[in-house]
């Protein structure tokens, strides 16, 4: 088996992808890198194909897509795994909308950087959650976050959206979740020895950094110091949201009064009142839900990426 197993999204960024996986294979064949490429044809497929050659003791496997891509692959690497594979390193090549969990690892954005990054081969083990809940009883992986209301609305919205660039997209998304979600439902809160009750807008829990291409909910987070970063912005009017949208491009919405931010290794929510709609890394994962719980694996996924370990 090569040592390289390049799973490709056509279908990321739009679609866009497509067009890009020539390049992909031009760019490995010029850096003489041994690889075996593989086209996701349905939604699950990346996992599918993850978990198959992480069994079958394949050494890198690259997510060639968007975040949803790279989860896929994630949750793929972790059933194996659960299956006796030996942990298996993760690669990215990022053409897909947002790029948010590439970016916050490290991993660049231009391709032929990020295949040089493979060819080095350099690695760092990053933290990484599960969230249990909703569509998922049994758990489901994540590399970059986890966002409860306003923001998986947005996610709802982005995904109608016709192709655009993926930080265009989900602020076009945004301007229209306003007047979609703006009364948030009563939750519970708990998050290390804290427990916070009110009506939420949006409850952010970052792994990496940002969401949507450029909203940093968590613009000093690190993904491999065993915390999750939270984000949680009370229920506002929709007048309040305009104006906190610029603290969020910027990542100084903790100045504001309406936001508290925290850090914790275990979350759980509660609604009391309402529902919890959900995504994860830009999939939804619950539409109608009562209760999520999220909790974290202390650099526990090897990656490869520009920056080393460290010490």
């Amino acid at each position: 088996m090569e040592k390289y197993l390049i799973i490709a999204n056509p279908t990321a960024g739009g679609g866009s992808a497509r067009r890009v996986i020539p390049e992909i294979v031009r760019l490995l064949d010029e850096a003489g890198l041994g690889y075996q490429l593989e086209q996701t044809e349905r939604s699950g497929h990346a996992f599918e194909l993850a978990e198959q050659v992480a069994l079958a003791g394949c050494k890198v496997v690259v997510a060639a897509g968007g975040d949803g891509t790279v989860n896929e692959v994630i949750n793929g690497l972790m059933r194996a795994e659960q299956k006796g594979a030996f942990p298996v390193a993760l690669g990215v090549l990022s053409i897909g909308r947002g790029n948010d969990f590439a970016h916050g690892v490290g991993i660049p954005n231009n391709l032929e950087d990020a295949i040089r990054v493979l060819g080095k081969d350099h690695r760092r083990s990053i933290d990484i959650g599960r969230v249990t809940g909703g569509k998922f009883p049994q758990g489901r992986y994540f590399g970059n976050c986890v966002g409860v209301g306003f923001d998986a609305v947005t996610t709802i919205e982005v995904s109608k959206l016709p192709r655009l660039g993926g930080f265009l997209s989900f602020l076009i998304a945004v301007l229209k979740t306003i007047f979609l979600y703006h009364r948030g439902p009563l939750v519970q809160i708990k998050y290390g020895d804290q427990i916070l009750t009110q009506n939420v807008l949006l409850i952010s829990i970052m792994n990496g950094r940002r969401l949507g291409g450029g909203f940093w909910m968590a613009p000093t987070a690190e993904s491999d110091d065993g915390y999750f970063d939270l984000c949680i912005a009370k229920e506002v009017s929709q007048w309040r949201i305009f104006t906190l949208i610029p603290h969020f491009l910027r990542g100084s919405q903790d100045t504001q009064k309406e936001i508290t931010t925290g850090r914790a290794a275990r979350i759980k929510i509660t609604a009391l009142e309402g529902t919890l709609p959900a995504q994860s890394d830009g999939e939804i994962i619950s539409v109608d839900g009562q209760s999520l719980e999220v909790e974290l694996f202390p650099r526990h996924l090897e990656i490869v990426t520009k920056l080393a370990e460290k010490k």
